[in-house]
């Protein structure tokens, strides 16, 4: 069979991207299409070693994970990607000054046909060796916006609190496109939020301190 759609899910840390993306799974699952859903490898890497990857260990770990974007891609209608290669580019930047990994990185990321960029309104939680702190948030969420804009595909920012975001993220793929979810690879779009794609358009989406 053809290939599958790909729905990727970025955002910076505690944005709520796993649990965004393991609800999406489950609600276009229940639409009768056949679905997978591809978890982080960084995740993966921090919890088997006990530590962050090491810059030169960067590159293993976003072909992996575009790797396991593909394969599922074969014999699912629809693949949800809990983060793809360009989360490893960003993070190399921010950590490392590393920026050698983007030019894979967008070029796998335009395979995809919808990119969800999760906002920055939920509450920043400890996840062991996975999150750095609520102050790189901002920068990640920058890193990721200037990458897809100047040098990728589309966006669209998901916002709200539980059911509503993912209410939200549903809303973004059947606005861009229709038919989107039946047909995998055939329309490109471009969205960034509903009203300018500013991004200071969505500070009344963040909490007030």
């Amino acid at each position: 069979m053809a290939e599958g759609m790909v729905i990727a899910v970025l955002g910076a840390e505690s944005t709520g991207k796993s649990t965004l993306a393991l609800a999406l799974q489950a609600a276009l699952a229940a639409e009768g299409r056949r679905v997978a859903c591809v978890g982080e490898v960084l995740r993966e890497f921090c919890d088997a070693h006990g530590r962050t990857p090491r810059q030169h260990e960067q590159a293993g770990i976003a072909a992996d994970q575009t790797r396991r974007i593909d394969a599922a891609a074969i014999g699912h209608h629809i693949v949800i990607a809990d983060t793809t290669a360009v989360q490893i580019a960003v993070y190399s930047e921010m950590v490392f000054g590393d920026r050698s990994l983007y030019a894979e990185a967008l070029r796998a990321q335009a395979r995809c046909s919808h990119t969800l960029l999760c906002a920055l309104d939920l509450p920043w939680v400890a996840d062991g060796l996975q999150r750095d702190g609520p102050h790189v948030r901002e920068p990640v969420d920058t890193l990721l916006r200037t990458a897809l804009q100047r040098h990728g595909p589309g966006y669209a920012v998901v916002a709200g609190q539980g059911q509503h975001r993912l209410a939200a993220a549903l809303a973004v793929l059947h606005n861009a496109a229709p038919a989107a979810t039946a047909s995998p690879q055939t329309t490109r779009w471009h969205w960034v939020c509903e009203r300018c794609g500013d991004p200071d358009c969505e500070r009344h989406l963040l909490p007030r301190p």
